[in-house]
């Protein structure tokens, strides 16, 4: 098994995994990274590998760094299932829709701009279009939580709640290599305990890799009591503002 870190590592957003074993080639996550580097927007860059030659997709939840890329992987020759739990397909849905609107709208302003200030080099349009974005959902596979999958190439899945946001899931692989079972966990973002309306994020089973979010890793949460004034305090602070 081989596993090439293609986001989210010595960085926060932008979460992608390509995993191979085998003849089998298929990613964990297709985020978009948040923000720029020196390289420019640095989701326009070259892909490391051939979205065609995917079997599938895995998605742990749903917020833009972990799907946000999605209909460029289609745009490219994408068109394997994309595996996620119910209520993460109902937000990816939402998100990417929303994505591709603001970045049509962005695309249009920099267009206008550049027709007014002049320049070189035209702007380059949007990342991917909102008819990309409806292309991509009908590739949408959902799952149960729970529930052992097998999917292309022999590949168990098998989706534990990780208590982040709604249908946020820990995703356990399996499969054989080699004449011996494998297995591997990624956790994607990990909610808290004792949290109202969603579930404590339960533990996977042992794995031989286990991949996990390292963002709070340095530190301890506030106490629920703080986090719900500091909530009510943004809150009626952005409806007094007339947001």
């Amino acid at each position: 098994m081989q596993i090439t870190f293609l986001g989210a590592a010595e960085q926060v957003t932008g979460s992608q995994y390509l995993l191979e074993t085998g003849s089998r080639r298929f990613l964990v996550e297709c985020g978009l990274r948040q923000g720029r580097d020196d390289r420019g927007d640095i989701n326009r860059q070259p892909l490391a590998y051939d979205p065609a030659s995917l079997a599938f997709v895995v998605l742990t939840h749903a917020h833009l760094d972990h799907c946000g890329l999605l209909p460029r992987l289609y745009r490219e020759g994408f068109r394997g299932p994309v595996y996620c739990t119910l209520a993460t397909g109902d937000l990816v849905a939402l998100i990417l829709r929303d994505s591709a609107r603001i970045q049509e709208e962005d695309a249009r302003w920099e267009y206008r701009r550049w027709k007014r200030r002049g320049g070189p080099v035209e702007p380059p349009g949007p990342i991917y279009t909102l008819r990309e974005a409806e292309a991509c959902l009908r590739l949408l596979a959902p799952c149960d939580y729970g529930t052992q999958y097998t999917l292309p190439g022999g590949v168990r899945l098998r989706f534990r709640d990780a208590g982040h946001i709604l249908g946020s899931a820990t995703v356990e692989l399996g499969w054989q290599e080699q004449g011996r079972s494998r297995r591997a966990s990624f956790s994607g973002d990990l909610g808290r305990h004792g949290r109202p309306i969603l579930r404590d994020p339960e533990v996977p089973e042992p794995g031989d890799v286990v991949v996990t979010e390292g963002t709070y890793g340095g530190r301890e949460h506030q106490p629920w009591p703080e986090c719900e004034a500091l909530f009510h305090q943004r809150l009626t602070g952005a409806l007094a503002r007339g947001g």
